[in-house]
């Protein structure tokens, strides 16, 4: 997309995509529908996670998208990424999920705010898809409460010792290293984020969720006994964390936006679909106004949610500010997919209650879009702060 400026001062805007952004999409659409699309339905009834297809998404250069060429990225837009997101949470919304934690969550802090050193011995390696990245933030005691964090760091000389528990880590268990929040004060809420690498002794991850939705994507435990880290692995500076994660969380609102994006559009075409066969009164349903009108909202409100989160992907682009718009983008986007799986299994009737129709998939896994990366609570709370509003 493009924003272009007239001598008169007259804002004009380009809602076309750039060739580029278009091959990415067409890239990522094919790559969905061939690779990823088939297996969706048994990896949901299995929880089996696809590692083989997360393998060759690295290779295909999908965890560089937003990256700079520097460390094995292509340098594209956050739009192109957001657009990648879209096309896989279409077809599998667990694998989408996964996609975007690794880049979003796992990839972004060591490129935001890591060392050369770092960026070199972790970000590339992530990239290529040897191995996954996860971000540790989550804990019993600490959600959307994210400054309640009880893990803590032990400074020792050159070395911090880091106890603590971490759940709902997504692509922990197949993650080369895992961004872990930490307190280094425990008089104060001084957090502090640290590279953790997999296989480190103390360290141990489980995947023992029985989650509704989001059945194949994998969410893990990860507990920290005494885990001894070298100073070098502390991301950006001794007490910034907080703030570092908050940045993250931005960045990460507007792939989860994407990815509503994607459930929203595949409870949409599986409507319009369902509809154009199904037959009630001699009439197949989308002949009736009441189905016509529950597709028209549909369809309006996938527009919408499309729309908010690539103007949000184009304000990180610009270098402009953009958590209102993510937090609107992600609020908007995942409320969407769920209002949107609601009426696909209505429009669907005794048919889209049942495994045999993917409608019922949607809607579970729509359901964690709105809790996931902060709730819908939390949203209307940041997106209140920016407004200035005071409570």
């Amino acid at each position: 997309m493009n924003l272009k400026l007239t001598y008169k001062g007259e804002v004009h805007v380009n809602w076309d995509l750039t060739p580029d952004e278009q091959m990415i999409q067409n890239t990522v659409r094919e790559f969905a529908n061939e690779r990823v699309r088939p297996g969706a339905d048994e990896r949901d009834e299995t929880g089996e996670f696809p590692w083989d297809i997360m393998q060759e998404m690295g290779k295909l250069g999908f965890y560089g998208l937003p990256f700079s060429e520097e460390w094995g990225g292509s340098g594209a837009s956050t739009i192109s990424y957001a657009l990648a997101v879209e096309e896989i949470g279409r077809v599998d919304a667990s694998l989408g999920l996964g996609f975007a934690a690794h880049v979003s969550l796992g990839c972004s802090p060591i490129a935001y705010f890591g060392t050369s050193q770092q960026k070199e011995k972790y970000l590339v390696p992530a990239i290529s898809g040897e191995f996954l990245a996860a971000f540790g933030l989550t804990e019993p005691e600490a959600g959307s409460d994210a400054g309640g964090t009880q893990t803590f760091a032990k400074k020792d000389g050159n070395v911090y010792h880091i106890s603590g528990t971490k759940i709902f880590i997504t692509n922990a268990k197949h993650a080369g290293y895992i961004v872990a929040t930490a307190r280094t004060d425990r008089e104060q809420r001084q957090i502090s984020a640290f590279i953790i690498p997999q296989g480190i002794p103390g360290l141990k991850i489980t995947a023992n969720y029985k989650k509704m939705g989001m059945r194949s994507s994998e969410t893990c435990e990860v507990y920290m006994d005494n885990v001894e880290i070298p100073e070098e692995n502390v991301l950006g500076e001794v007490g910034k964390g907080f703030h570092q994660f908050l940045d993250i969380l931005d960045g990460g609102r507007i792939s989860i936006g994407a990815l509503s994006v994607g459930v929203a559009q595949a409870c949409l075409d599986a409507s319009l679909s369902y509809s154009r066969q199904r037959k009630q009164f001699g009439k197949t349903l989308d002949h009736f106004q009441a189905i016509q009108f529950k597709l028209a909202d549909m369809a309006m409100e996938v527009e919408l949610a499309r729309m908010m989160v690539l103007k949000a992907a184009w304000l990180k682009d610009q270098h402009r500010p953009y958590a209102k718009e993510a937090a609107m983008a992600k609020l908007f986007a995942s409320e969407t997919a769920m209002r949107a799986a609601l009426q696909a299994v209505q429009i669907h009737g005794g048919a889209g209650y049942m495994h045999d129709f993917p409608v019922e998939r949607f809607m579970r896994d729509a359901k964690l879009l709105e809790i996931g990366e902060g709730t819908s609570e939390i949203q209307r709370i940041v997106i209140a702060r920016q407004l200035e509003l005071k409570g």
